[in-house]
């Protein structure tokens, strides 16, 4: 009786991975083997499943030696992920790179934030360093100014309440100018008459400060273009006014004409006194209000810089600081990155380190062996046909345990990678 060795074992010249190049027609060569050298060895060992066991496993280990012998085609099939590790170091390099930036921007903007805080402080004890004048000076010129602005306003108030009412809606019942200008019953009269009188009575004072507000703020730009709007807000209020005037000194005239006078026109109203005295009462008043009013908002733009410049000073600081979060959150993530590049590429390393396992070629060679059994059983072994069929079907089963245990069943992936220990 033959060994056990020698039943679990092939034959030497029949081994199947004596060469194992690239080469088309030395695959087909080796194919062939496998075949072959199934075939022997089952004809030798008469089909039994326990031969097919420790030579399909002595199949395997002989193949894995020869694939980790073969240093040319584990190149090869390392080279992906060679490459793939080449990838994850530029881009760790890149990483590296944005962290390197992303942490200097974060130093600039520590020393301008160190040097806005200085500021603030400095501010308080030297403001002519930064250009402000001390706001104590200047706060009695704006109370002042305000004192002044108000009675002034309560003036225009009056005259274009009156004033209005006169040219829109008054009957004269005098030739008075003083009534005329001056009505002390206009705004009750308005209103008696009808709301929207009263309204509109009411808020032409309003226009006239609105155009000085305009005027106000068209002066603090500067150019010719300026300069031309603000004579055209001074003609429009100029012109209001004539208007204003106009009207009534017609209805005066109108009170006072005989069957002898000519018919009211700009001519006769322009050689009457009274019709001047309106526009200056009005006009003239009004500009004085204006100018009053843009100083006394000036002084109020000046009277505390310093605080206005700390304000200012804490704006800045405050994005800045949005900023600086920004920053440090696109480091941390870059450094993430880092973490997670590296750990790839340790993880890579550990594939390159370690070996390839063809697995499609394999389960090649594994069929072509199993195939040359089964062939050898069905030629070269005489045995009933039942018992023939419960050989190849025991077999069969072996070889489906032999590939679980390797976890080749059916395995979605072309190579299998051994990590070095």
């Amino acid at each position: 009786m033959k060994s056990l060795t020698q039943l679990f074992s092939l034959k030497k010249e029949d081994s199947p991975l004596k060469n194992f190049d690239e080469n088309e027609e030395d695959r087909e060569q080796i194919r062939i083997t496998y075949y072959q050298s199934g075939f022997a060895a089952s004809v030798k060992a008469t089909g039994k499943p326990i031969v097919l066991k420790a030579c399909l496993q002595n199949l395997y280990m002989s193949f894995e030696d020869q694939c980790r012998k073969q240093k040319q085609e584990q190149d090869r099939l390392k080279q992906p992920y060679r490459e793939e590790q080449e990838k994850n170091r530029t881009e760790l390099k890149k990483s590296e790179a944005a962290i390197g930036i992303y942490e200097k921007k974060e130093q600039d903007l520590n020393d301008n934030i160190d040097q806005i805080k200085n500021e603030i402080i400095e501010v308080k004890r030297n403001p002519d360093k930064y250009g402000i004048e001390d706001g104590k000076g200047l706060k009695a010129q704006f109370y002042i100014g305000l004192f002044l602005l108000l009675p002034i306003t309560l003036y225009v108030l009056v005259f274009y309440i009156s004033a209005s009412y006169s040219a829109f809606f008054k009957e004269f019942a005098n030739d008075s100018l003083t009534a005329a200008i001056f009505d002390a019953d206009a705004l009750n009269n308005s209103f008696k008459a009808s709301w929207l009188e009263g309204v509109l009575v009411v808020t032409i004072p309003f226009v006239f400060m609105g155009l000085g507000y305009v005027i106000h703020m068209v002066q603090k730009g500067k150019g010719l273009k300026n300069i031309f709007r603000m004579i055209a807000l001074f003609v429009t209020t100029f012109l209001f006014d004539a208007l204003l005037a106009y009207q009534i000194e017609k209805k005066i005239y109108e009170f006072n004409k005989t069957t002898d006078s000519a018919p009211y026109n700009l001519n006769i109203a322009l050689g009457e006194a009274e019709f001047w005295m309106i526009i200056f009462a009005g006009f003239v008043v009004y500009i004085i209000w204006g100018l009053v009013f843009d100083f006394v908002m000036k002084e109020f733009e000046n009277i505390d810089k310093i605080r206005a410049f700390i304000r200012g000073k804490k704006e800045n600081l405050l994005d800045l600081e949005k900023l600086k979060t920004d920053y440090i959150n696109k480091a941390n993530d870059f450094k993430g990155q880092i973490v997670t590049i590296n750990g790839k590429i340790s993880e890579l390393q550990l594939k390159i380190d370690g070996f390839v396992f063809p697995v499609k070629e394999y389960l090649h060679y594994h069929h072509q062996y199993k195939e040359g059994w089964f062939q050898a059983i069905n030629t070269e072994i005489a045995l009933p046909h039942k018992e023939k069929v419960e050989l190849l079907e025991g077999c069969e089963d072996l070889s489906e345990e032999h590939l679980g245990r390797l976890n080749l069943v059916d395995p979605d992936f072309q190579h299998l990678v051994y990590f070095k220990n």
